[in-house]
């Protein structure tokens, strides 16, 4: 990649050793002089990147996406730092920013570009997702009656807790704590995977990306309210529906040119069965 000549910074100065860490790395970029700008404000406000050729984000997966949507929208990569848990979209390490950054601003790194979700509840209500749309009830006791729609085609009605819609990357967020199944990155689907469903056979659909999901409230006595990324919420009027497709704009990931996503699996989720690499 080209060399980065100016870098804004996000840190979340509430997750433990991020400021320090941030004053190491502006120090190198000091030193190479590239240009900079910080913030510890997320999500970031319209237009805060754009011009500016990436965007080093310090914190947990929860940062990252409080950045996602401006960093789309510019088409600025974002170089995620973990310093919170499990870190599957900020995957450089503490140590390995540490050991590549003065390397990563030379430009030694790939982009991979993640699908988002573009959801609607109406006109003017309107937002993108990088992981998962959450359509429950506004109450949180309450079950849901959803109707679902692929490209007009009735799929299914659940009674359930809440339905996640989620992307590749959204895999390993929510829907695999509902026992939905975790996708490669690159895969181009969509997945569906209720929330404690009341028919046992309801499990997660996987669907072609390209398909446009309408889906309907099919009860009169609640309101839907529809999550974004878990940070931001839509609400659905008595009798409209959420429309969810994927956007045309996607994520410009920054990560290490040998990155293994199977590799970062294994780590975060703690697989293994004492062969993995063993010939």
């Amino acid at each position: 990649m080209n060399p980065i000549r100016k870098l804004a910074f996000v840190v979340n100065a509430d997750k433990d050793g991020a400021a320090r860490l941030a004053r190491e790395l502006v120090a190198v970029a000091e030193q190479a002089k590239v240009k900079l700008k910080q913030t510890s404000r997320f999500p970031l406000p319209r237009g805060w990147l754009k011009g500016w050729d990436a965007c080093c984000v310090i914190g947990g997966d929860g940062t990252l996406l409080g950045v996602a949507r401006e960093s789309a929208r510019e088409q600025v990569p974002i170089i995620g730092v973990n310093r919170g848990s499990l870190g599957f979209l900020t995957t450089f390490s503490a140590d390995e920013a540490r050991a590549d950054f003065a390397a990563l601003l030379g430009g030694a790194f790939r982009v991979t570009h993640r699908a988002m979700l573009d959801c609607s509840t109406g006109p003017g209500l309107h937002d993108l997702a990088l992981n998962d749309v959450l359509i429950k009830d506004e109450v949180n006791s309450r079950l849901v009656r959803l109707e679902v729609f692929a490209d007009g085609e009735l799929v299914t009605d659940y009674i359930c807790d809440g339905l996640i819609v989620s992307t590749p990357t959204g895999s390993t967020a929510y829907n695999l704590s509902a026992g939905g199944p975790i996708l490669h990155p690159d895969s181009q689907v969509i997945a569906l995977t209720p929330i404690c469903p009341h028919t046992l056979s309801n499990r997660s659909i996987i669907l072609d990306e390209n398909v446009r999901l309408r889906v309907s409230n099919r009860a009169d006595e609640s309101r839907l309210l529809v999550a974004m990324d878990g940070q931001r919420n839509l609400r659905v009027s008595a009798h409209s529906s959420v429309e969810i497709s994927i956007a045309k704009l996607r994520l410009p990931l920054a990560q290490r040119p040998d990155y293994s996503h199977f590799s970062v699996v294994r780590s975060k989720l703690g697989w293994s069965g004492g062969f993995a690499g063993k010939k």
